[in-house]
């Protein structure tokens, strides 16, 4: 396999047109590519390496489901025991 080089085409998920299209590539950081810009729309993005990323909502579910799993957690804990005074004593 070569290797990649600034406007070479690569397949990528289109933010924009919700599908893999083909892409220029317009910027790299160490030999990878950073930026791309779809072949189709035209719309830059970040390089996603051909995977979805997830939607608002997804992210908003697994939020609520960490939060509530964090609640649970702390109200089945035991509670600490008091401590003990050594002030007022019975003799």
């Amino acid at each position: 396999m070569t290797a990649l080089r600034l406007g070479d085409e690569i397949d990528d998920f289109c933010v924009r047109c919700h599908r893999i299209t083909n892409h220029f590539i317009v910027s790299m950081v160490q030999s990878k590519p950073a930026k791309v810009r779809c072949r189709s729309c035209h719309s830059e993005h970040n390089f996603l390496e051909g995977q979805q990323p997830p939607s608002r909502r997804e992210l908003l579910k697994e939020k609520l489901a960490r939060e509530a799993a964090s609640q649970t957690a702390t109200e089945t804990a035991p509670p600490d025991p008091p401590a003990k005074s050594r002030r007022g004593r019975p003799k």
